[in-house]
């Protein structure tokens, strides 16, 4: 059965809503020295990333698609909880999101993607697709401040997830396959 494309714009306004007042005041480090981004910035370059594929991919259920990538920080970075998400978005969404928080209780950072990984291979393909258009947004540019050394470090985990989820979407694995090839010019570069 063909999956819809469709979602509704009122709900998604308040996914959005929702989202936009639990990263209030947010920020990350942006590619010139001592710039500063609002958040929902990342947030937004996700959603746009998940609508592109949205259009390219047959069988997609955009509005779970769309719901997961607005919210798929929102368990990891603020007060929101699993149980909030499920009561009020279900039972799908909640668990796609979950899927993609890392668990804190493991230790060392290859590790918790690596079990997230493992738990978004379990979703649906749509939540595959979000930790693919995650990481193609987190490719556009690397914080100012970042080493060529962790620079290097987030390819390889790149790669891993590429390698993992390239079968959940193949209009995001190529896009995440590119950044990742355009994504070695950062390295040796000097802060802007």
């Amino acid at each position: 059965m063909k999956q819809q494309k469709q979602w509704s714009i009122d709900e998604i306004q308040k996914v959005w809503q929702l989202a936009s007042k639990l990263h209030d005041g947010q920020k990350y480090g942006g590619f010139s020295k001592g710039e500063q981004v609002e958040y929902i910035n990342h947030i937004g370059s996700v959603v746009f990333e998940v609508l592109n594929a949205i259009q390219s991919t047959e069988n997609i259920n955009a509005d779970l698609a769309i719901k997961c990538a607005i919210l798929h920080d929102t368990i990891e970075d603020t007060a929101l909880t699993y149980e909030k998400v499920n009561a009020l978005f279900g039972h799908e969404v909640a668990s796609g999101v979950l899927a993609l928080t890392k668990n804190d209780k493991i230790e060392g950072s290859l590790e918790k993607m690596l079990d997230s990984l493992k738990r978004i291979k379990e979703q649906p393909v749509e939540i595959w697709a979000v930790k693919m258009a995650d990481r193609t947004a987190n490719l556009y540019e690397p914080p100012y401040y970042w080493t060529d050394e962790k620079k290097l470090k987030y390819i390889e985990e790149a790669e891993i997830i590429l390698d993992e989820l390239k079968d959940g979407n193949e209009y995001l694995a190529k896009r995440l396959k590119n950044k990742i090839q355009e994504y070695h010019r950062f390295v040796g570069s000097s802060v802007n």
